[in-house]
């Protein structure tokens, strides 16, 4: 009989040994080392052929960060992960619940770890490690040892626990019915609580307050197109100039996930104060044209 080892992870330190280092090369952008410099053969593999995958690169520092997360946890009780088992995951969650994350400089006068802001609503990251986070570090660590399981290197049987009523290859509702409703099913073992999350909102009172006190017609044009589009900061930042069709009233953005192109309307006072702010950067030598990013900095070099 193999008795499990007896772990107080309570009073565990796992140092912040190892780095995910970005090698900017477009096969392998990211690579785990430990504290020696070492890469981390097995992570890398995992990364690159994610890669392969066509994720994206942000999607890759994800994975690879929630990786040297579990990889610090086993240097911390010595245990080799090709031999992790359902214990060790266990472990790592307990750990995980109770652990404060590595601290960050933060800037004087920045909001109080895990308060709320009064005029959005929105908390703030606290410093434990939240459900969702342990979520995705689970998933993260199930799809890894799928990944060596398939080239024949780690555990046997992935140390991941999956939900009860899954299938063989571990999905829900795989051959689901249309014609009947889904069941609510037990979560997987391990998997947290994640709290109902409250829709984003702000009064109007408040947005016109907030869009009073942008600085500039370029930050008015932003907020005026972010507000009135829905788009994500990321996608409508990125726009250039062969995407804006003023007659439909219409701007393009690529979409995170699938990367296509959507055009998305767009308020009239979006497009004013987009040729204001056109207007008062040609006076300062700004030259707008189709491929070029339609939002410059305010100062030299734009």
């Amino acid at each position: 009989m193999l008795l499990e080892p007896v772990r107080n992870v309570a009073n565990l330190v796992v140092p912040a040994t190892g780095r995910l280092v970005e090698v900017g090369d477009p096969v392998r952008p990211y690579r785990v080392t430990d504290a020696d410099g070492q890469e981390v053969e097995a992570i890398s593999n995992f990364l690159k052929d994610l890669r392969a995958r066509d994720l994206s690169m942000e999607t890759l520092k994800s994975y690879g960060r929630a990786l040297l997360r579990w990889q610090r946890f086993l240097w911390a009780i010595e245990h080799p992960w090709e031999r992790a088992g359902r214990t060790e995951v266990r472990d790592f969650v307990l750990w995980l619940q109770q652990a404060r994350k590595p601290a960050r400089r933060r800037r004087a006068g920045a909001p109080r770890p895990g308060s709320v802001n009064t005029v959005t609503g929105k908390r703030y990251a606290g410093t434990g490690y939240a459900p969702r986070t342990i979520n995705h570090n689970l998933t993260v660590m199930k799809e890894f040892y799928d990944f060596q399981s398939v080239a024949g290197r780690g555990p046997i049987v992935n140390p991941v626990p999956r939900p009860r009523e899954a299938d063989a290859a571990g999905r829900l509702h795989a051959h689901h019915n249309p014609m009947e409703r889904y069941q609510r099913h037990r979560q997987a073992p391990y998997r947290q609580k994640e709290p109902k999350r409250i829709p984003r909102s702000i009064p109007d009172r408040l947005f016109d307050e907030l869009f009073a006190r942008m600085p500039s017609d370029r930050d008015r044009a932003v907020l005026a197109f972010y507000a009135s589009t829905g788009a994500r900061a990321s996608e409508l930042l990125g726009v250039t100039g062969q995407f804006l069709n003023i007659g439909q009233q219409l701007i393009g953005v690529h979409r995170k996930g699938t990367r296509e192109l959507q055009w998305l309307p767009a308020s009239a006072d979006a497009f004013v104060w987009l040729r204001l702010y056109q207007q008062a950067a040609r006076k300062n030598g700004v030259r707008f044209s189709s491929g070029k990013p339609l939002w410059v900095t305010q100062r030299r070099p734009f």
